[in-house]
């Protein structure tokens, strides 16, 4: 079954008591049995949902794992991850990193023992060197957010294993779309599912794919004791959005690239970030890894102020001010002061994240009105 087929009937039958063709949303929060313990699967509704079970089959075999698990948030899926780590234990991450997942490894979890080491993940031996006895967990992002970094999946899982560690993918940036990590080796695969999945900026999700049953095993009882579960709306409504997941990604990127054309000869544009270029460092592991580019654009300023970014963040008129990525709309942001704002100034100048970087989301429009709209902010 190829992916379009997939997105819309993986785990997904009619609803057998009525033949309804869309899963239906099971807004309850208890079920009646039989007899004690005696119930048709179903006991407690943060325990087991059938709305959120559908949801979890689904990214599964998109995902190419076997189980999934869904979360409240991308954050709580983390935290979730970070869990089943102990006093003691190591993460090696790389050092261009959503800033939530910063501040959640670095603000909450150190303070439980857990040290996370920041690297280069595009220096295979710079990982190796971060490695110790204590890391348990290579925590991978590519294409990295904001940088737009590739790092080679195949080659971290490899190394990693060789030193008994689990791997866990960042895909939010590439959706299982473009990328299937668990293909290349990876243990867990994180989704932002308020992203690509979702996507139509009206929710708020997180997912982990699996195909290890102990790794699933363990991430159900944290679900279930912990509690951070999404409603039955909330998994509609993802549901929903996966069904035209191929199509709304695939038009994006098309955009994208025709979005970063445009900007690699534009006067006012110093550095241009995106996967699909010749030049770009990663371009090689993106073709090896991935069906496509992404529809993720950064580009620094030639001017290195924040004043310069302001005003092209001001002047857009369809490429929305805002945080997240990944809806059918286009989104400008400025991540020094949004979204990696809790990573410190210093830090993020090491990887070349200046108070002039702009990114972009690029949404499902006209690509020539998107270009037409970065014209004008620019000029």
């Amino acid at each position: 079954m190829k992916f379009g087929t997939k997105a819309i009937h993986a785990g997904i039958e009619p609803d057998p008591s009525t033949g309804a063709i869309m899963t239906p949303i099971f807004q309850t929060s208890t079920y009646v049995q039989d007899a004690p313990g005696v119930h048709k699967g179903y006991e407690y509704a943060r325990t087991q949902n059938p709305t959120r079970k559908v949801l979890e089959d689904n990214p599964a075999a998109l995902e190419h794992g076997t189980h999934g698990v869904v979360f409240a948030s991308g954050l709580a899926a983390q935290d979730a991850i970070m869990k089943m780590l102990a006093p003691g234990d190591e993460i090696v991450s790389t050092n261009d990193l959503y800033g939530g997942s910063y501040r959640q490894m670095v603000k909450i979890y150190e303070g439980f023992g857990i040290r996370s080491r920041f690297v280069n993940m595009t220096d295979l031996g710079e990982v190796e060197a971060a490695i110790t006895e204590h890391t348990k967990l290579l925590w991978i992002e590519t294409p990295t957010n904001p940088m737009l970094q590739l790092v080679d999946i195949a080659a971290l899982t490899a190394l990693a294993a060789r030193h008994g560690v689990k791997t866990v993918v960042d895909n939010t940036f590439a959706s299982p779309y473009l990328q299937n990590p668990i293909d290349l080796g990876a243990d867990m695969v994180l989704h932002s599912a308020t992203k690509y999945l979702g996507g139509h900026s009206d929710v708020i999700l997180g997912a982990v794919v699996t195909a290890d049953s102990q790794i699933a095993e363990k991430l159900h009882f944290i679900q279930n004791a912990s509690g951070a579960v999404p409603g039955p709306l909330d998994c509609f409504l993802v549901l929903r959005g996966i069904k035209t997941l191929h199509v709304r990604v695939q038009r994006a990127c098309e955009n994208a690239a025709r979005i970063a054309d445009f900007l690699a000869t534009h006067k006012k544009v110093d550095r241009l970030y995106y996967p699909g270029l010749e030049n770009h460092p990663g371009h090689d592991i993106a073709r090896r890894q991935m069906r496509g580019f992404g529809a993720m654009v950064s580009f620094d300023l030639k001017d290195k102020t924040q004043d310069a970014a302001n005003v092209i963040l001001s002047k857009t008129k369809l490429f929305s001010l805002a945080e997240s990525l990944g809806g059918v709309e286009s989104l400008i942001g400025h991540p020094a002061s949004m979204t990696h704002a809790s990573i410190p100034r210093p830090d993020r100048l090491k990887v070349g994240l200046t108070d002039s970087l702009i990114r972009l989301s690029v949404g499902i429009e006209d690509a020539d009105d998107l270009i037409e709209d970065l014209r004008m902010a620019l000029d």
